[in-house]
């Protein structure tokens, strides 16, 4: 396959870069680190420099390539609200990194997906979006934002023949997750990760969520009435403190 990774300098991406490359698959890798870019190359990928929060040089990138039968749109942040100053300009370099990039991807790659052999469109969002978490104003709401794009994506290019899954991820060990200071349940190396992603995509499943006795336990949690869980999670937050 032709596969693009977008984020694929560090974590989740630059596993599934890896490892499919390893597959013998043709993988273009983005990101913005150079050294991991080049580490990349080193490895013989084909590794390239874009940020895609300019969307302008982003958009004339994407114009250049090829087409692709793969996309895998990984690229994203995660930083914590700390209240009681409510940072505006935290939330706004969050959803721009999430989710206006994210944007900016699907823009990109659809053209190379349309000229593609089985095209589909994998979108790397979080199961941090099924329920409102402590200090996630920013991240849950962008992967909220991911999901429901991702989502509505999957039904206005049905005809088009491309297959759309989400991937919610549960804790998985990168640099991201390594500055966490709390606590991380059932938490995954990369390898669990891209193993568990490259598995779901082969089978093409429209969520492809993991580990499951977490995810699971956030998708019942979400099912209960909204007051009972903000009950729970105010006496985990004071727990906590």
């Amino acid at each position: 396959m032709r596969i693009l990774i977008t984020g694929a300098t560090s974590g989740i991406g630059r596993q599934l870069a890896l490892d499919y490359h390893r597959d013998n698959h043709q993988v273009w890798a983005l990101g913005r680190n150079q050294k991991a870019l080049d580490e990349l190359s080193a490895e013989g990928l084909q590794a390239v420099r874009l940020d895609l929060e300019d969307r302008d040089m982003a958009r004339d990138w994407f114009t250049t390539m090829t087409p692709i039968d793969l996309a895998i749109l990984n690229a994203g942040s995660c930083e914590y609200v700390d209240l009681p100053q409510f940072d505006s300009e935290l939330v706004s370099r969050v959803m721009r990194t999430n989710v206006e990039s994210m944007a900016v991807s699907i823009e990109g790659v659809l053209p190379l997906l349309r000229q593609g052999e089985r095209p589909h469109l994998v979108a790397v969002g979080s199961s941090a979006a099924y329920l409102p978490l402590s200090r996630a104003e920013a991240y849950g709401a962008s992967k909220a934002a991911i999901e429901y794009m991702i989502r509505t994506l999957r039904i206005d290019i049905y005809r088009e023949k491309i297959d759309v899954s989400l991937v919610c991820p549960g804790f998985v060990k990168t640099p991201l997750t390594d500055r966490n200071e709390f606590s991380m349940p059932f938490r995954l190396s990369v390898e669990e990760a891209s193993d568990r992603i490259r598995r779901g995509i082969e089978k093409r499943r429209l969520e492809i969520h993991f580990p499951k006795r977490f995810t699971f336990i956030l998708k019942a949690l979400s099912l209960i009435p909204e007051a009972l869980w903000i009950r729970i999670s105010q006496r985990m937050v004071n727990n906590e403190r």
